[in-house]
C-alpha cells in the first residue's frame, strides 16, 4: 500500500501541476493498519432494536414558566474553556478534517488509481500458469498411469493503435508411473511468438479511447478538485459570515432588551405617581416578554448553525467552539460586467471541463463510425521447439524444427445495423452535449455579470442602513429627551426600528463580503493556499479585523457632504465626465 500511495501521490501531482493556477494536489493521508472484520458483519438476520411502547418510559418535563426559562437559558450556557475559533482556524481545520473535502479528495485520488490501472494494462504483462493433471488409461487390468505437467510463462504487450502480441515459454513434463516399458520422464520447452493486428475495425486512436479517456479524466478530477476547493473556501466562510451576523443580532437585541426594560422601570415609575395609565406600563411589559422571547429564539438559532458549522469542520459535536468576531477585508473590484463575464469565460475550470467533455462526445462519434468498418485482421506466430537431443534439463532450440505461420482475416460488413443505431445515439449525444455547453456558457457569463452588480448593491446597501442606523439611534435620542411628552407606543417602535435597522446592516455587511468572494469564485479568480486559506492576488490585501459598530465603519468623508440631510453622501449623484452632460443613466 505505501508504494501505492506513493504512485497516486506523484500522478495526483502531476495533474494538479498541469492545469497550473496554483493548485494543491490531496496527500494520501496515512491509513492505520487494521482488521476490517466485524462481528455480526456477515449475519444473515442482523439484529435491530425496536422496543415496544409499554418498554419506553416517558416523563413529563416541569411546565413551570421559570423553569421553562431556566432551561432554555441553560442550553445557551457557553461551556467553560472553549475552543476559540477564527476566520483562518476555521479555513484550515476544514483543510484537515471537513468531510466534503475529505470526500472530494477521494474522487481525485479514486480517478488518478483508475488511470495507474489503465497505464498498467498498456504495459508489458507477465503471467505464470502451471497445471498438473493425472491420467490413467488400460485395459484388462493393465493400467498406464502418468502424470503431465505444463507451466506456462507469457508475457502479453498491446499495441498503441490497435492489436497485441504475446511471447510464451511452454514447458511440459511427464512422468510415466506404471505400465510403460523404457523411459519413463520426458520433458519439451516451446516458445511461442504470436501477434494480431487490426486494419480497419478497431485500428487507430480508438485503440487506446480507455487510456486516452483515463488520463483526460485525470485533467478534469484536477479541475474538479481545484474548483470545489476555492468554493468550499467561500462556502465557509459564508457559514462562518452567517455565524457572526447571528450573534450580533443576539448582541442587538440583548441592548434593545435592555433598553425597553429601563424603559418599563420609567413607566412603571409614572404609573405608581399617576402620571400614566396602567395600561402603558402593562404595554411595556409585553413589549419586554416578546424581546426577551427573541432573544432566546435568536440565541437558539445561533447555537444550532454553530452546532451544524462544527458539523461541517468535520469537529465532534461535543466540542465547544466560541466563533471570534475575526472577519475578513476585502477591497471591492474595479471591474466592468463584460470585462468579468471575459475572465469567467477564460478561467473557469468547470467551464473548461465542460468544453473538453464535448471533445469526448466528438470522439465517441469517430469511435461510432469505425464500428461501420469491415472487420480486417493481419496475424502471425512462430513456435520454436527444444532439440530432442538435448541433455536434461537444459534449455536448446532447434531452429530446423521451427514453424512459422500468418493470415489475414476479413469480415464482410453485412450486419452493421446495432452499430448504426449506436452511431445515431452518440451523435444525439453530442448534439445534447454541445447545446448543454451552449446553455453552460450563458450561465457562467450570467453568474458573472450578477456577481458584479451584487457587489455594488451590497456596497450601496451598507451605506444605506449605515444612514438608517444613525438616524433611527437620532430618532431614539430625541424621544428619550422628550420622554414626558410622548407616547410609550412611539418609544417602542423607536426602539423596534432601531433593532431592525443594526440588524439590516449587519447583514448588508456579511452580504458585501461574501459578495466579493463570490465574484473571486464566479469569475475563476480565486486562489487557495495549501492549508485552505485565501491566497492573495496580485494587488489585493487581504485583512483580518474585528466586527465594528455601524457608526465606525468606512472612513470618514475628508471634505464636509454637500447635502446636509445626507451626512453619508448615499444619494449624491456622482459628478458628470467631461464629455457627459449629466450623470449616468
Amino acid at each position: 500500500m505505501d508504494s501505492i500511495d506513493r504512485r497516486v501521490e506523484r500522478l495526483v501531482g502531476e495533474g494538479s501541476s498541469r492545469i497550473g493556477g496554483d493548485a494543491s494536489p490531496p496527500a494520501m493521508r496515512s491509513s492505520v493498519q487494521r482488521s476490517y472484520d466485524r462481528p455480526g458483519q456477515a449475519d444473515m438476520h442482523p439484529a435491530t432494536v425496536n422496543p415496544s411502547a409499554t418498554e419506553l418510559p416517558y416523563a413529563p418535563a416541569d411546565t413551570d414558566p421559570a423553569k421553562v426559562l431556566a432551561r432554555l437559558e441553560s442550553y445557551s450556557t457557553l461551556a467553560v474553556d472553549p475552543q476559540r475559533l477564527n476566520l483562518q482556524q476555521a479555513f484550515r481545520t476544514a483543510q484537515s478534517t471537513a468531510r466534503e473535502l475529505l470526500s472530494a479528495e477521494e474522487d481525485y485520488l479514486l480517478t488518478a488509481i483508475s488511470l495507474l490501472i489503465e497505464r498498467h494494462q498498456w504495459g508489458p504483462r507477465f503471467f505464470d500458469d502451471l497445471a498438473v493433471d493425472f491420467a490413467s488409461d488400460g485395459t484388462d487390468a493393465n493400467f498406464a498411469s502418468a502424470v503431465n505437467v505444463v507451466n506456462q510463462l507469457r508475457v502479453t504487450q498491446r499495441l498503441p493503435y490497435g492489436g497485441d502480441v504475446e511471447a510464451r515459454l511452454v514447458s511440459r513434463a511427464t512422468q510415466q508411473l506404471s505400465g510403460v516399458v523404457g523411459e519413463q520422464y520426458s520433458d519439451a520447452n516451446t516458445i511461442v511468438l504470436s501477434g494480431n493486428v487490426p486494419l480497419l475495425r478497431n485500428a487507430g486512436l480508438i485503440a487506446r479511447e480507455d487510456l486516452i479517456q483515463a488520463e483526460r479524466n485525470l485533467v478534469y478530477s484536477a479541475r474538479s478538485f481545484e474548483d470545489f476547493r476555492r468554493r468550499f473556501l467561500v462556502d465557509i466562510a459564508r457559514d462562518y459570515l452567517n455565524l457572526i451576523a447571528q450573534r450580533a443580532a443576539i448582541t442587538n437585541q440583548e441592548r434593545r432588551l435592555e433598553s425597553v426594560r429601563q424603559f418599563e422601570e420609567q413607566t412603571l415609575a409614572k404609573v405608581a405617581a399617576g402620571r400614566s395609565a396602567a395600561f402603558e406600563a402593562r404595554r411595556v411589559e409585553q413589549d419586554v416578554l416578546s424581546s426577551q422571547n427573541s432573544l432566546i429564539n435568536a440565541k437558539e438559532t445561533y447555537i444550532l448553525a454553530l452546532d451544524r458549522f462544527k458539523v461541517r469542520l468535520g469537529l465532534p459535536t461535543e466540542t465547544a467552539i466560541e466563533i471570534e468576531p475575526i472577519t475578513i477585508e476585502l477591497p471591492d473590484p474595479d471591474i466592468s460586467v463584460s470585462r468579468a463575464a471575459e475572465l469567467a469565460l477564460a478561467y473557469r475550470l468547470d467551464y473548461q471541463n465542460q468544453i473538453d467533455q464535448v471533445d469526448d462526445s466528438r470522439r465517441a462519434v469517430a469511435n461510432a463510425r469505425n464500428q461501420l468498418l469491415p472487420d480486417l485482421d493481419v496475424t502471425a506466430g512462430a513456435s520454436f521447439p527444444t532439440d530432442p537431443g538435448r541433455q536434461r534439463g537444459r534449455l536448446k532450440f532447434d531452429s530446423g524444427e521451427a514453424s512459422y505461420g500468418a493470415g489475414i482475416t476479413f469480415s464482410a460488413p453485412l450486419d452493421r445495423e446495432i452499430e448504426r443505431l449506436s452511431l445515431r445515439s452518440t451523435i444525439i449525444a453530442l448534439q445534447r452535449d454541445e447545446r448543454s455547453l451552449e446553455e453552460f456558457r450563458d450561465n457562467v457569463v450570467l453568474d458573472a455579470r450578477g456577481a458584479v452588480r451584487e457587489i455594488d448593491r451590497a456596497r450601496l446597501s451598507v451605506e444605506l442602513q449605515r444612514r438608517t442606523v444613525e438616524l433611527n439611534e437620532l430618532r431614539l435620542e430625541e424621544l428619550k429627551i422628550k420622554e414626558a411628552e410622548i407616547e410609550p407606543r412611539d418609544r417602542l417602535d423607536a426602539e423596534t426600528d432601531l433593532l431592525d435597522a443594526r440588524n439590516e446592516y449587519d447583514t448588508a455587511v456579511r452580504d458585501l463580503r461574501i459578495a466579493i468572494l463570490d465574484y473571486l469564485v464566479t469569475t475563476g479568480q480565486m486562489r487557495v493556499n495549501p492549508d485552505g486559506t485565501i491566497k492573495p492576488l496580485q494587488g489585493m490585501e487581504v485583512r483580518m479585523s474585528d466586527t465594528a459598530e455601524p457608526t465606525a465603519v468606512g472612513p470618514e468623508p475628508a471634505n464636509p457632504p454637500a447635502n446636509p440631510e445626507d451626512p453619508a453622501g448615499v444619494f449624491e449623484p456622482p459628478p458628470p465626465a467631461p464629455d457627459e452632460a449629466g450623470p449616468p443613466q
